[in-house]
């Protein structure tokens, strides 16, 4: 029973991650896939099916969409096309909001999600990891005596959701550590742990100088 129970534990760890990898990737496939207009699919267009085509259409459009937002103008097209939507009641909230997140999170020089920090929270004594997101503005930052920093508190084994929180600048503690090692390091509950670089000390370097033979 015993050896049963471990074999069939050295099964689970390594089909499980196998079958989420295959999972994520179909499901990321078949998002892409959607996008694509049934007159764009394989058959409209062939008369047959050719699998992994719509993807590539996909990102073929995303690719031309970045060299088009790139000249001048296609900047000027853009800035058309976003004026049009803000005249739209409903598109207008639904489009900004939508945008002036994906902006803050994918721009290349943006700041959110860069830096991975250890706040105290839900109480003091408990310490958790975080994600640095900004800073309060506007009418928030007037209200706030001191300097505070705005952080996302991901939660476990979920991060994708989680709870926004602002913090004193001095109760926030910088990591070394990328933000994907963080990621990983809360997914796992903190099986995990993300790796340290080595840190040599004065007295250590010292004492290997003193114990190197002298030539």
């Amino acid at each position: 029973m015993r050896s049963f129970k471990k074999y069939f534990i050295t099964g689970l760890l390594i089909w499980v991650p196998l079958v989420i990898t295959i999972w994520v990737l179909g499901l990321v496939v078949n998002t892409l896939e959607s996008v694509v207009p049934v007159f764009l699919s394989p058959q409209a267009l062939f008369g047959f099916d050719i699998p992994g085509f719509r993807v590539l259409l996909v990102l073929f459009v995303l690719l031309a969409t970045g060299v088009f937002a790139a000249n001048f103008f296609g900047r000027s097209i853009l800035r058309w096309s976003e004026k049009l939507l803000g005249r739209i009641p409903l598109v207008r909230s639904i489009y900004h909001s939508v945008k002036q997140v994906s902006d803050t999170l994918l721009a290349p020089n943006g700041q959110a999600f860069r830096q991975a920090v250890l706040v105290e929270y839900p109480r003091k004594g408990c310490w958790t990891i975080a994600l640095l997101t900004g800073s309060p503005s506007g009418e928030v930052a007037e209200h706030l005596q001191t300097e505070h920093v705005s952080v996302y508190v991901p939660t476990t084994p979920n991060p994708t959701s989680g709870f926004f929180l602002i913090m004193s600048r001095t109760e926030v503690i910088p990591l070394s550590m990328s933000v994907d090692s963080a990621l990983k390091y809360i997914v796992s509950m903190g099986v995990v742990a993300p790796s340290t670089p080595a840190v040599v000390t004065v007295s250590q370097a010292n004492s290997a100088d003193e114990a190197r033979p002298a030539e």
